[in-house]
């Protein structure tokens, strides 16, 4: 999820003005779907300027809260990584989705390597929110990384492409490059997230929920419920109902509800 407020600089780049979304709110929210710790990701809006959420982490302190931050990997010292882990911070998140840079590749690839060695000695979370189509690109490069990789949002699938919805979600346009490197890769996890910014029918979440079948069944114990609160662009949904539908679907599966809602996220992000 996500702290903002308009009190804090904007990135030249940010796509839009955030309102008042703060630590209190968050959590006035998770208690409403009964869940009492959080993990705050670090929005476009602020590019490398992580003052908004480490000042939620300070005020929540590390028993109840994670962090994962942007920043510039040829401009950070060791220490400032010392002091946010500290606080609570356990991931750095690169967004290759809602930027206008063009996705080279070799650059992507270089990115990520340089990102894992410096985030390696503190075992943090690379986390990429990424285009579903763009995966094969990387697959070769993820397995190496030696830290674990996080993918947002189901992966971004672009589920208006997808010929056979909302059946067979393998024929998701990119779907079998994630679910092959999920079977590859144990460094690999997926959040369960955003279903409205991408499913073509978000009320009945139909392709939402064979995509998250698939990828229960194909790595249940790498699988993450996360709940985009507060659903920045699309401010005053209720994401209750996604909430119960995940809750069926890995109760489904047996024992995965467990996993999805609590045991895999202490293991992501380093809790005890």
């Amino acid at each position: 999820m996500h702290v903002t407020s308009p009190d804090y600089p904007l990135a030249k780049t940010a796509a839009y003005k955030p309102s008042l979304h703060s630590l209190d709110h968050a959590m006035a929210f998770e208690k409403t779907i009964g869940i009492n710790n959080i993990v705050l990701v670090q929005p476009s809006i602020y590019g490398n300027d992580n003052s908004c959420l480490l000042d939620a982490l300070k005020k929540i302190g590390p028993e109840r809260g994670r962090g994962v931050v942007a920043f510039d990997p040829d401009d950070i010292a060791s220490d400032t990584l010392k002091q946010w882990h500290a606080l609570g911070v356990r991931g750095v998140r690169l967004n290759f989705k809602s930027t206008n840079e063009p996705f080279d590749p070799e650059v992507v690839k270089k990115t990520l390597r340089k990102y894992a060695d410096i985030v390696k000695p503190l075992d943090w979370v690379v986390e990429l929110f990424i285009d579903l189509e763009q995966l094969r690109f990387i697959t070769d490069v993820v397995p190496e990384l030696g830290v674990k990789v996080c993918i947002a949002h189901f992966g971004a699938p672009d589920m208006k492409r997808w010929p056979s919805y909302p059946s067979d979600a393998s024929n998701v346009p990119g779907m079998q490059h994630l679910t092959t490197l999920l079977s590859q890769a144990d460094n690999l996890w997926v959040k369960l997230s955003a279903h409205y910014r991408y499913d073509i029918d978000a009320e009945s979440m139909a392709g939402s929920e064979a995509i998250a079948k698939l990828l229960l069944n194909t790595a249940k114990d790498r699988m993450v419920f996360a709940s985009d609160w507060p659903h920045t662009r699309f401010e005053g949904l209720d994401v209750k109902p996604f909430v119960s539908r995940c809750l069926d679907w890995t109760e489904e599966l047996g024992g995965a509800k467990d996993l999805v809602f609590r045991d895999n996220a202490k293991r992501l992000w380093d809790c005890a």
